[in-house]
């Protein structure tokens, strides 16, 4: 068998319906188009939508802003921390009870009361949260983060500096 003994299987293709070539069939005349409007004249732009505001022009351009080198930290309040029991709070002990995801960076925020003296080796610590686990007995340890100064960037190519 040579390249020129192919040919498409019998019936899979059809030939396209050839349209306005004069009255003498269907097709004839106004070519399946019917009469008059803006639809027969073949003036339809792309993208029209019969007046309505077309799609391109109603979804929003460029708006808004994705910091690339936003940090993001999982929130943890005291008085969850009160009632897991826990007097040393680190990000492993933490994941240990489910509190946590892995490999998040934990902040902790300043919403219950401490009755208790506990140690806090955290990423981040509210103001408030600091001054409730001091002024109960505790300690707060920042632990460093990942990175040195910020993030690295994991955006697209925009970037022409």
């Amino acid at each position: 068998m040579k390249i020129h003994d192919l040919k498409p299987a019998e019936g899979s293709n059809r030939r396209s319906k050839r349209v306005g070539r004069g009255i003498g069939g269907k097709g004839g005349k106004t070519a399946g188009r019917g009469t008059k409007g803006q639809r027969a004249r073949n003036t339809v732009p792309v993208g029209f939508e019969g007046g309505q505001l077309p799609m391109h022009q109603r979804v929003p351009k460029l708006r808004g802003f994705n910091n690339p080198f936003r940090v993001e930290y999982q929130a943890i309040n005291l008085d969850t921390l009160q009632e897991s029991g826990l007097d040393e709070v680190t990000p492993e002990s933490l994941l240990a009870k489910g509190l946590v995801s892995k490999g998040a960076l934990i902040k902790v925020l300043g919403r219950g009361e401490l009755s208790s003296a506990i140690t806090v080796k955290v990423h981040a610590c509210s103001a408030s949260a600091e001054a409730a686990i001091t002024g109960a007995g505790g300690s707060v340890e920042k632990l460093p983060l990942p990175f040195a100064v910020r993030p690295a960037f994991k955006g697209s190519a925009h970037t022409n500096r």
